[in-house]
């Protein structure tokens, strides 16, 4: 504490938890780069005596700062241990499944996901599929839940959301960044996935020339390409479901209640996907469309099928992700 003309002045992040700053000091900048409201504008930006116009002040640093945000944001879930105990699970299934395969053989060829367990013996590669036809049922959703449904509801829950909003930097920017996070998490979450199981495969099984499902022979580079494309569509997946993740974490200031109440819906919408009095309800749900990656085990590849899917996923993020902007940016904030 200081005095200043006896006056004192207590010290500026008195009280603010320590491991917000960089978040809080992105923000702060993101505010001092806002642009001048349009009142103000002209006595800004305005001639002045000597005729030299005077432009706003760091009008250019809103996107630097926009980043610096988001660094920090990812620093906090990479670096968070619940999450990467979360991704060390998830790249030990693929070679437990690898492992099972190997000692007991691949099964039964028979359509969907059989036929994928049946190849994996005879090509390495097909282990990326079957890993993610396995993961992507639940554990790769839950994974994507905890980290979406905790960004808003987390920091009201320890009190740190306030700070985050007390510079003028505006609410949708850090909505914007928490999702940002949310989907940057799911695409390294699929891609640790797939990169494990394709180093297992070849470690565990020949890899080679690839049999699709429909019987065409392609190129090892060319499979390699389609698990590119599939690593892409579940990740797309997955950037959907934090949406709705994140649209309930902005109705509570328990992250426990945000996170619980996405993974129920997933496992409702699992169980209704499969009673088949229910299949014109079917197509609207999200994860019917999870294990639509299939379609580029095909040839031609089922670029239909995939799309819909695709169309699918902008239609939940646009839902819900204006479900959680109306939402956050009209709350009263007290944590």
């Amino acid at each position: 504490m200081s005095t200043v003309s006896g006056e004192e002045v207590m010290p500026a992040d008195v009280g603010t938890p320590p491991v917000r700053k960089g978040m809080e000091a992105a923000v702060r900048e993101g505010a001092e780069a806002a642009p001048v409201r349009e009142g103000t504008a002209q006595a800004v930006a305005g001639p002045v005596p000597g005729g030299t116009p005077v432009s706003p002040p760091r009008a250019m640093g809103a996107p630097r700062a926009w980043l610096r945000l988001l660094g920090s944001e990812l620093g906090l879930i990479f670096r968070r241990p619940r999450n990467i105990s979360m991704l060390g699970v998830l790249a030990l299934v693929p070679l437990l499944i690898g492992v099972a395969l190997r000692a007991f053989g691949g099964g039964d060829a028979g359509d969907g996901g059989p036929a994928i367990f049946g190849q994996v013996t005879g090509n390495g590669l097909f282990l990326t599929f079957a890993a993610l036809s396995v993961l992507v049922q639940l554990l790769l959703p839950v994974a994507v839940v905890v980290v979406a449904g905790d960004g808003i509801a987390g920091e009201a829950g320890i009190g740190t959301l306030r700070y985050l909003l007390a510079a003028p930097a505006g609410r949708g920017r850090l909505l914007g960044v928490k999702y940002a996070g949310a989907v940057v998490f799911s695409l390294a979450a699929v891609t640790l996935v797939a990169l494990s199981a394709l180093l297992v495969g070849v470690l565990l099984f020949p890899a080679g020339p690839i049999t699709l499902l429909s019987g065409t022979t392609i190129p090892l580079l060319d499979g390699i390409l389609r698990i590119g494309v599939v690593v892409l569509y579940v990740s797309a997946g997955m950037a959907a479901l934090a949406a709705v993740a994140l649209a309930l974490s902005t109705l509570t200031e328990v992250a426990v209640g945000a996170i619980a109440s996405a993974v129920v819906l997933v496992i409702v919408a699992q169980v209704l996907g499969v009673i088949p009095q229910l299949a014109g309800l079917q197509p609207y749900l999200l994860t019917h469309w999870w294990n639509g990656f299939d379609g580029v085990l095909r040839d031609p590849v089922a670029t239909g099928e995939m799309g819909q899917g695709l169309l699918v996923f902008a239609a939940y993020i646009a839902v819900f992700g204006s479900i959680a902007w109306a939402r956050f940016t009209s709350k009263d904030i007290t944590c």
